[in-house]
């Protein structure tokens, strides 16, 4: 294809999604040892906004703590504030540092935290385990 025919061809427009103006969303942190990531969803679950330690800049084992996740959990509820979330329910997942600050940088922010889970998966019996040293 040549380049005039590249340029007369229209370009498609950019539709924009235009979200509702919402009341209430669900807050995902998924924390872990070396990183944090935290999502904004609505009530049915679609995702409006997320942030990750490593996307704000920390690199390392900088992104693990405390402190890079209430960066990361501020930058989403700077988003949801402009989508008009005003209560949030919050689900944290994982052992990472960054637990409570994330949760607390979401309250800082002026978002109302309605309820907080903990759905960090457990093992009901693990796995099996190995067989005998026989020395």
């Amino acid at each position: 294809m040549t380049q005039n025919a590249a340029a007369a061809r229209p370009k498609a427009a950019g539709k924009k999604k235009n979200w509702r103006t919402l009341s209430f969303a669900k807050v995902f942190i998924q924390c872990s040892f070396n990183n944090t990531i935290v999502s904004l969803a609505d009530e049915r679950g679609d995702t409006l906004a997320w942030a990750t330690a490593g996307g704000n800049g920390f690199r390392g084992t900088k992104k693990g703590t405390p402190f890079a996740a209430s960066v990361t959990a501020g930058k989403v509820a700077k988003r949801a504030l402009e989508l008009g979330v005003k209560q949030v329910a919050v689900f944290i997942k994982g052992p990472g540092p960054g637990r409570e600050t994330a949760v607390r940088a979401l309250g800082n922010s002026g978002l109302l935290v309605v309820s907080l889970k903990d759905v960090t998966p457990l093992p009901h019996n693990g796995c099996r385990p190995p067989k005998a040293r026989r020395v």
